[in-house]
């Protein structure tokens, strides 16, 4: 079954970290990346750039609005993902807990909609 792995973290706090912190997360990533991939688990992955690149786009009164970043004021922002293919739930649950950003940050877990349910 896959799940997404939905990261939210402090945005400003890792953009004001000092290089060692930094590098120390990173590191904490790869094995963490590492691991997933040796139990065969991992699917696509991905950091995302910082939220003031991203473009919001609605449709409101059937005309295209397109806003420059996020939409919700929030303390955490989505900073990255990762879509895994695990047996169940509390398989899920055990790899965000284990997820670097689990200790500083929130984690949801969201199951994917297998295509054949649609």
């Amino acid at each position: 079954m896959q799940f997404a792995i939905l990261i939210y973290s402090s945005e400003e706090a890792m953009l004001k970290a000092d290089p060692a912190n930094k590098q120390q997360i990173l590191a904490a990533y790869q094995a963490y990346t590492q691991a997933l991939q040796s139990a065969g688990a991992l699917g696509p992955w991905s950091r995302l750039r910082p939220t003031a690149s991203a473009t919001t786009v609605r449709i409101a009164d059937g005309k295209t609005q397109v806003l420059n970043g996020p939409f919700a004021d929030t303390r955490e922002q989505l900073g990255g993902f990762y879509i895994i293919d695990v047996p169940d739930l509390d398989a899920a649950i055990g790899w965000a807990a284990r997820c670097p950003s689990a200790a500083i940050g929130t984690i949801e877990v969201r199951p994917i909609w297998d295509p054949k349910d649609y």
